[in-house]
């Protein structure tokens, strides 16, 4: 009887540790970039690309990013040369 009871508390134990609850993982957020009130974008209108084009001969975008003013903030290379530069949706450069 003893060895019936020990038999019985022991599967009943080993059933107990398998009903662990796995511990929950970090899933990936995917964030927005929002820099000072402004938003990515994949493309510029043609206004943006020809005033930068007469600005910057040889420039080439690389990011750019739109307010609500639709004010563009341009991540751009000019000779390998990194900088941001931020326009109108006329094309005109501001002065930031």
């Amino acid at each position: 009887m003893k060895k019936l009871i020990l038999s019985a508390a022991i599967v009943l134990g080993s059933l107990s540790m398998h009903a662990e609850t796995a511990a929950a993982t970090n899933p990936m957020v995917q964030t927005v970039n929002d820099q000072d009130g402004y938003k990515e974008v994949d493309g510029v209108p043609a206004a943006v690309k020809k005033g930068l084009d007469e600005a910057y001969p040889g420039v080439v975008l690389e990011k750019a990013w739109v307010n609500d003013k639709k004010e563009y903030k341009i991540e751009i290379t000019v000779r390998g040369e990194k900088s941001i530069v931020y326009t109108d949706a006329s094309g005109n450069i501001l002065k930031k």
